[in-house]
C-alpha cells in the first residue's frame, strides 16, 4: 500500500475524531503526517504524546521514510527539477536554475531585486518544461505587501505570456504577523498538493519575527519558532518536489573591520536552514550583482543582471564587455 491510496483514517491509531483533529490542523495526508515532528502533532492537533508517536510511526512505515540506501537517495536526487530564471547568468550561478527539494534564500537590502526575482520566478514556474518552467502553480506568501499583481502582469505581457492566465496561476496570501505566517505554512502542504504548486515563495521570511520579538530576552523564543517554521518549509519542498524561495534582509555586522559590513539577518538558524544563499546588491550602471555566499556544492561566484520590463535579464558591466 502507498500514501496515494490510503486515507489518514486508515492508519493505526486514527479514528474519526482524531482524523478530524488532524485535518483541522492541516494534516490531511499520509505524507504530511510522516514528516511532521511529534511535538507539532501534539501541540497543533491536540493529541496525546503516545497517540502522536503511534500515528507518526504508522505513517512513516506506510511510505517507508526511515531508512534508505545511498542508491535510493541518488535515485531521489534524480527527480530534482530546475526552474529557469529567464536569465542565463542567474541560471549558471545556481548550477542550471533554481532547484526543487531545496530552500533558496535571496538576501539583500531594500531595492536589491529580491521581490522582482520572486515575481519573475512566479511567471517562469508556470511555463512548459521546454521553456524552462515547472508546469505548475505558485503559492506566494507576502509578509510586507511587496507583491504587485500589476508588475507581474507587466512582466508576463513583456515576455509574450498570457498575463491573465499567469495571474490565475499564483495563489496569494498576505500574512500580518508571525503566528499568521506560521499557520499559513502549516496549511500549505494541503494547498500545494491539491493545486500542483511547484514554487512556494515567502517574501520576506523574517519581517514579522524581527518586528515582534524585540530584545535579547525574546531572542531564544524567536529563533526556536523560526527554526520550526523553516524546517516545515524544507519538508514541504522535499516531500512534494517543489522549489521554496525565501527573501531576507541584511543587518549591520559590527565585527566586520574588513570586507562586507552587512550580513544576512536571522543568525545561524537561517544559515543552517537555507540550502543555497544568494546575496543581491545594487551595482553601478543600474545593474545588480548576485553572489553565492553559502551552498553545499555551488562555488562562491557572482554574476550581473538587470531589472527590466520583462523582469530580470542578463547584463554585463561596461568595463567587462571586452574581456
Amino acid at each position: 500500500m502507498t500514501a496515494e491510496v490510503l486515507d489518514i483514517q486508515d492508519l493505526d491509531g486514527v479514528g474519526p475524531v482524531t482524523a478530524n483533529k488532524l485535518r483541522e490542523a492541516g494534516y490531511d495526508s499520509i505524507s504530511s503526517l510522516a514528516i511532521a515532528p511529534i511535538r507539532e502533532l501534539v501541540e497543533k492537533a491536540g493529541l496525546e504524546t503516545s497517540v502522536a508517536h503511534k500515528i507518526s510511526k504508522a505513517a512513516r512505515e506506510t511510505i517507508q521514510t526511515d531508512f534508505v540506501t545511498a542508491k535510493q537517495l541518488w535515485e531521489r536526487r534524480k527527480t530534482l527539477l530546475r526552474l529557469s530564471f529567464g536569465s542565463s547568468n542567474l541560471n549558471t550561478l545556481l548550477g542550471g536554475g533554481l532547484e526543487t527539494q531545496a530552500i533558496t534564500e535571496f538576501v539583500g537590502e531594500f531595492g536589491a531585486g529580491k521581490s522582482q526575482i520572486s515575481m519573475k520566478l512566479s511567471i517562469q514556474t508556470q511555463l512548459s518544461a521546454a521553456e524552462g518552467g515547472l508546469e505548475g502553480k505558485v503559492l506566494f506568501i507576502d509578509t510586507e505587501g511587496t507583491f504587485a499583481a500589476q508588475r507581474v502582469f507587466q512582466m508576463a505581457q513583456a515576455s509574450g505570456q498570457d498575463a491573465d492566465k499567469i495571474l490565475d496561476g499564483i495563489i496569494y496570501s498576505r500574512v500580518y504577523n508571525s503566528d499568521h505566517q506560521i499557520l499559513t505554512v502549516d496549511h500549505a502542504f494541503k494547498i500545494c498538493k491539491e493545486e500542483n504548486i511547484k514554487l512556494l515563495v515567502v517574501d520576506s521570511i523574517l519581517s514579522h519575527f524581527r518586528g515582534e520579538y524585540i530584545g535579547r530576552e525574546s531572542l531564544s523564543e524567536r529563533q526556536q519558532r523560526l527554526n520550526s517554521h523553516l524546517h516545515k518549509l524544507l519538508r514541504i519542498a522535499q516531500a512534494l518536489n517543489l522549489a521554496v524561495v525565501v527573501t531576507n534582509q541584511v543587518q549591520a555586522n559590527p565585527q566586520a573591520f574588513f570586507g562586507d559590513p552587512m550580513r544576512p539577518a536571522g543568525g545561524n538558524i537561517m544559515a543552517h536552514a537555507s540550502t543555497h544563499r544568494i546575496m543581491l546588491k545594487k551595482s553601478s550602471q543600474g545593474l545588480r550583482v548576485a553572489k553565492v555566499i553559502d551552498s553545499p556544492y555551488l562555488p562562491e561566484s557572482e554574476t550581473y543582471f538587470r531589472i527590466t520590463e520583462k523582469g530580470v535579464e542578463d547584463a554585463v558591466p561596461r568595463n567587462k564587455r571586452d574581456e
